[in-house]
């Protein structure tokens, strides 16, 4: 840490499972050297506004907030969520269900769901959806079944558990974007406070690959804590979620980590759902 930090840095992440299982050690002061850190749990969506108001040293965002954040926060290289086959799906009641003109419930419109499905819907409803309904993502799922809304995007666990609401995956936004650009899915992202120097960010960067690789090493050590914070999924879920969603851009974005994040903002940006983001603006310290 920085000479003039006495105190432990506020660090923000959901109480997902990939959050949780990543962040266990360190969290837990297990990780030498690190940082000393104070958690706070909060899911991806206030986190975002938290950002944006420049609360907290660290937080755990969207990727689609960076545009509107890099000013004050820098993107630490790893302790994120890329991958394949993890992608956001929209959910109808009805199978095949024309989406042209209807109301469609989504968790943020500052999240990368939302700007996967903008793109996604861009190509494929010529007529365009109709009202965007905001909810929470809880409330996705039986809005749709019980005809509240006409389709819903959803992210993380209820990709495992929407059949049990009756409903049906009309499309997959992970496969659209993998497909149309073969790079993987930027999720969410680590953002620290400028401010805290270059000393700092770079400890921060490596207590989180830090804490990955621990977690990766001992996964029984780590349980404990993600089954506590799981919201009540079963086991073989959050398993299932960790197994998705934590991979190798956890430890390091590297070069076609990067190559993800550029390209979907600067999709976005020509479609102009986010503000054009500088090249450089993604360079960490």
């Amino acid at each position: 840490m920085t000479a003039d930090r006495d105190k432990p840095l506020q660090l923000a992440y959901s109480p997902c499972p990939n959050d949780t299982f990543t962040f266990e050690a360190w969290a837990h002061g297990r990780v030498p050297g690190a940082p000393e850190i104070d958690v706070t749990f909060a899911d991806i969506d206030i986190t975002n506004g938290m950002a944006e108001r420049g609360e907290f040293d660290v937080l755990k965002v969207s990727y689609a907030v960076l545009p509107w954040v890099l000013g004050e926060y820098a993107l630490l290289p790893c302790g994120g969520a890329l991958g394949r086959g993890c992608g956001p799906l929209v959910l109808t009641k009805e199978p095949g269900t024309d989406l042209t003109g209807k109301v469609v419930a989504v968790p943020s419109e500052r999240s990368t769901a939302y700007l996967l499905f903008r793109l996604w819907a861009a190509a494929t409803v010529p007529g365009g959806v109709g009202e965007i309904v905001v909810m929470p993502f809880n409330e996705i799922m039986p809005a749709v079944r019980d005809g509240k809304v006409d389709a819903g995007l959803v992210i993380h666990e209820a990709r495992f558990t929407y059949q049990n609401y009756g409903l049906h995956s009309l499309a997959d936004m992970g496969e659209h974007w993998e497909s149309t650009t073969g790079l993987p899915i930027p999720l969410g992202a680590i953002i620290a406070k400028r401010s805290l120097g270059a000393e700092t960010l770079r400890a921060l960067a490596d207590a989180a690959t830090a804490s990955v690789r621990m977690a990766w090493d001992a996964p029984e050590v780590s349980r404990p804590y993600v089954l506590e914070h799981s919201q009540e999924l079963e086991p073989s879920v959050a398993d299932q979620h960790i197994a998705l969603y934590v991979n190798e851009f956890t430890a390091e974005l590297g070069d076609e980590g990067y190559a993800a994040i550029r390209g979907l903002l600067e999709r976005a940006a020509a479609e102009g759902l986010v503000p054009p983001v500088a090249e450089d603006a993604l360079r960490f310290v």
